[in-house]
């Protein structure tokens, strides 16, 4: 299948499509019928406005074909639902799975799109009944709905937050089960990072503790936690490719040097596995 190329704010991300799978990737198109690595994640893993993301650079020093599986606004759900992606995954001589946040699945209160799991589609009952004086009709996206539920009740909001971390945990253990092959696990994380559950302030992954990982841990082959050196904090969005409009969006993901720092800490990982 030939890829759709598309720029947005001035990058080619040469999207493209895997078998019967409804969802774009970044290309172009690896070839699948010779030994690859698969990358799974979100906005990171698929380099958005990075002109060579960490699964690129990694390519270019294993001498492996990676197939970058990365979807922006991805939680566990939009990959366990694809039957298409899940077969690639688990054909990989290793797959790299970045850590992603608790809140863009389906669970107890709220369901979520099945490909954009960032979009908010409706509530449950059971979240109605926690909050009846909420009007989930002003809500699109998942940010937006646990925002507003916060700022109503941060007591009641803990309901929610305990509900997605024992999904997260539960989606999890699931994914990595289906895996053939080794799974490496991919934490990035902030140095700064501090524990909360407001949703405003949390940092990335969403919700997800140290607690929650050490629980799906032991499935995986390993873990690599990866925190931005200073040089990589200093460096901001120096070198990255977006529209004005999405600075904020561009300073609340990887950088190009954070990027190359990922890459070189999993090409031994990648080695070993694969």
């Amino acid at each position: 299948m030939s890829c759709e190329i598309r720029k947005l704010g001035g990058l080619d991300y040469a999207l493209c499509r895997y078998g019967g799978s409804k969802l774009k990737f970044r290309g172009p198109r690896r070839n699948t019928s010779v030994p690859y690595v698969a990358f799974m994640g979100g906005a990171n893993t698929f380099g958005r406005y990075i002109a060579l993301p960490f699964p690129t650079l990694v390519e270019r020093q294993v001498a492996l074909p990676c197939v970058n599986l990365g979807t922006p606004s991805a939680g566990v759900d939009v990959f366990i639902r694809d039957d298409e992606i899940m077969r690639l995954a688990s054909a990989a001589q290793v797959t790299v799975v970045q850590i992603m946040d608790a809140h863009n699945m389906t669970n107890r209160y709220y369901s979520v799109h099945p490909r954009r799991n960032d979009r908010f589609i409706a509530p449950s009952e059971l979240l109605c009944s926690i909050y009846p004086e909420v009007d989930f009709a002003e809500f699109h996206f998942t940010r937006h709905l646990l925002n507003a539920l916060w700022t109503v009740s941060n007591t009641r909001f803990e309901l929610v937050v305990n509900e997605l971390q024992e999904a997260w945990v539960a989606r999890m253990r699931h994914l990595i089960g289906r895996m053939t092959g080794p799974c490496v696990l991919l934490w990035l994380s902030a140095h700064d990072e501090v524990p909360t559950n407001d949703p405003a302030i949390g940092s990335a992954p969403l919700f997800v503790t140290r607690r929650m990982i050490e629980q799906v841990e032991p499935m995986a082959a390993k873990l690599i936690q990866v925190s931005p050196s200073p040089h990589a904090v200093s460096e901001g969005t120096t070198g990255m490719v977006f529209p004005k409009e999405e600075r904020k969006q561009a300073t609340q993901l990887a950088g190009v040097r954070a990027h190359r720092e990922i890459a070189d800490i999993l090409v031994p990982a990648v080695r070993r596995f694969a």
